[in-house]
């Protein structure tokens, strides 16, 4: 019996072609996005949702609320910037950094 190697020709990876495959995927939570973190108030009897204090982060917000409501409400803040591409322009949100926040 006879054993051969047969050899695969290397191929070349196809290149993506649309606009999001070309752009590495950001994650949602970055730690440079502008979060700020507020407790629920205690009588808010609406659906709506009502802030009451601020907390500094999140461990912080998470402790009063367990104390108090048990309801957090976390704000992320982006800009709404314009991008042309091929002609076409399509609005793009991006996260507003600390700095820029404050």
């Amino acid at each position: 019996m006879t054993t051969s190697i047969v050899s695969v020709p290397a191929t070349k990876p196809e290149t993506p072609t649309t606009r999001a495959a070309r752009r590495p995927r950001r994650s949602r939570q970055s730690g440079e996005e502008a979060a700020r973190f507020f407790l629920g108030k205690a009588n808010a009897s609406s659906g709506r949702p009502e802030l009451g204090d601020e907390a500094t982060d999140e461990n912080q917000a998470l402790i009063k609320a367990f104390q108090q409501t048990g309801v957090i409400y976390v704000i992320h803040t982006y800009r709404v910037e314009a991008e042309v591409q091929e002609g076409l322009p399509t609005l793009v949100k991006r996260p507003l950094l600390k700095q820029q926040a404050q």
